[in-house]
């Protein structure tokens, strides 16, 4: 029997929540759960080195398989030697299947039994992915974990759509796991969908679980439902995933709801808001949304936090970060950028912390609290 590429080891659950402690060992390093993934959609954590998120604690990023498919193309990775080398990082990667992207970036797709047309988002050209072609690619491109390909239909869709939906891709995830030729090297995740349906959810989990790989993930969540819609999906849909594998949860990164998922058994998290609201000058801080580039802040000489010792926070004010943004010099993109990285990390070293501990509900409360989340009408991510 082969050795699965990746080994998930349980270290500790919550005493009053679902959330659970522990470890994932991949060919490329372990990193503690939960855990948030920054996001490398082009092979490259916006404006982040690799040195840095080391720095700041990342153990595992995120590459994206439709964009590397177009430029630079899977070969050209290949014939680097991987993601890994092309890239220059030594630790975890995962790269999802490029299903969102045909379904969120395509204007004209058709789905059919075997996979997806649909025209390349910015030459217009004709372009085919089904789940064979979609595995190549990421077997190609060579990381850790790689998502099976599948459609993630919007939330609110008809349930007669996301049931046929859900089947096709339970058919198209095995006939993946069959295309998959790196086993040994690269962990091959399920993804979980069924829209707000609970006995879809269950049928697609029930389908991927019949195929024992060696991860699961939640898909066709954070798609314009609202938080609680969402919780109570999780809460009725992780319970159906084996303990005994990681549970990821794709495209989830405000505060609010890594806390929340942690707290109903998620491991794994990724979401590109970090990155993107610190290029418009948005900083998550202990005190809540700060939007640096404010007038008010002009004069500011205190950090963007005064409770982070992120790089950024040590060495520079707000002042100085306003100015370099409304002047538009890259520095300041690279200082909010990291920032905002280095909180949602170091928040989920803190939650891994309160899991331990036995004290998550506290700790969430306290932080919902001195965040603004649980302020009436608060603006909040």
């Amino acid at each position: 029997m082969t050795k699965p590429a990746i080994t998930y080891r349980l270290i500790k659950k919550e005493k009053h929540t679902g959330a659970r402690l522990g470890e994932i060992i991949t060919p490329h390093g372990t990193f503690p759960t939960p855990m948030f993934m920054p996001v490398g959609t082009q092979a490259s954590v916006k404006a982040m080195s690799p040195e840095e998120l080391k720095e700041m604690g990342a153990g595992i990023i995120l590459s994206n398989t439709y964009h590397l498919w177009l430029r630079p193309g899977e070969d050209l990775v290949e014939e680097a030697g991987g993601l890994h080398k092309f890239m220059n990082w030594d630790q975890g990667i995962l790269t999802d299947s490029g299903g969102f992207q045909v379904f969120s970036l395509a204007e004209l797709r058709n789905i059919t039994e075997e996979g997806v047309h649909f025209r390349n988002h910015m030459s217009g050209e004709k372009l085919f992915l089904s789940p064979e072609k979609a595995i190549g690619i990421e077997n190609a491109l060579g990381a850790d974990i790689m998502m099976s390909f599948d459609e993630c239909p919007p939330f609110f869709e008809s349930y007669s759509y996301i049931k046929k939906s859900v089947e096709r891709t339970s058919r198209w995830a095995e006939r993946g796991l069959k295309a998959h030729k790196n086993p040994e090297t690269q962990a091959l995740f399920g993804i979980v969908q069924g829209g707000g349906h609970q006995e879809l959810r269950q049928q697609s989990a029930k389908d991927l679980v019949s195929l024992d790989f060696p991860g699961y993930s939640i898909g066709g969540l954070s798609v314009g439902e609202s938080k609680a819609e969402m919780n109570h999906v999780l809460e009725f849909t992780t319970p159906l995933l084996p303990e005994n594998k990681p549970r990821y949860l794709m495209g989830v990164g405000s505060p609010d709801a890594l806390i929340d998922g942690a707290i109903r058994g998620i491991d794994m998290f990724d979401c590109v808001l970090p990155t993107r609201i610190a290029r418009n000058g948005t900083c998550m801080t202990s005190h809540g949304r700060l939007v640096v580039k404010n007038a008010q802040f002009a004069r500011d000489f205190s950090p963007l936090d005064d409770n982070c010792n992120c790089y950024t926070c040590r060495n520079y004010t707000r002042a100085y970060i306003r100015h370099l943004l409304k002047t538009e010099e890259i520095l300041g993109l690279r200082l909010t950028s990291y920032h905002n990285l280095y909180f949602l990390l170091n928040l989920m070293k803190q939650v891994r912390q309160a899991i331990m501990d036995d004290n998550l509900l506290d700790f969430k409360e306290n932080f919902f609290e001195e965040y603004g989340f649980n302020k009436k009408n608060a603006r909040n991510f």
